[in-house]
């Protein structure tokens, strides 16, 4: 593997915080809703998640093997990202299927009324 310590994430620039829109609207939020968007809405989707990180970290049980991860800035930054893209994506997931089971219950009922 070539690791190029002078090259750096374009995500990781020493860029001006202020021209950033996204940064600074999670700036100007509510810690509340800042707080109720960083938790999961179910234990399944927090399972998925860890799952997801095992497998890119290695699965060596820690009560076996005393395990130390190294990495450089850029690529614990793209770990972060990606359980972040990993966690909104599984959010939307358990959100769709929630909206199709409760169809699925409203198509039933009106059936029943009928």
């Amino acid at each position: 593997m070539n690791h190029n310590t002078n090259s750096h994430s374009q995500y990781l620039d020493e860029a001006n915080p202020s021209e950033n829109a996204l940064w600074n609207y999670v700036q100007s939020m509510n810690p509340d809703t800042i707080a109720k968007l960083s938790q999961p809405a179910s234990g399944d989707v927090m399972q998925a998640i860890e799952r997801t990180i095992v497998s890119m970290l290695g699965n060596l049980p820690q009560d076996n093997f005393n395990v130390l991860i190294s990495t450089s800035r850029e690529n614990l930054g793209k770990l972060l990202t990606s359980a972040m893209v990993n966690g909104y994506f599984l959010r939307n997931v358990e959100q769709r299927m929630d909206f199709e089971n409760y169809l699925q219950l409203s198509d039933t009922s009106s059936v029943d009324d009928e």
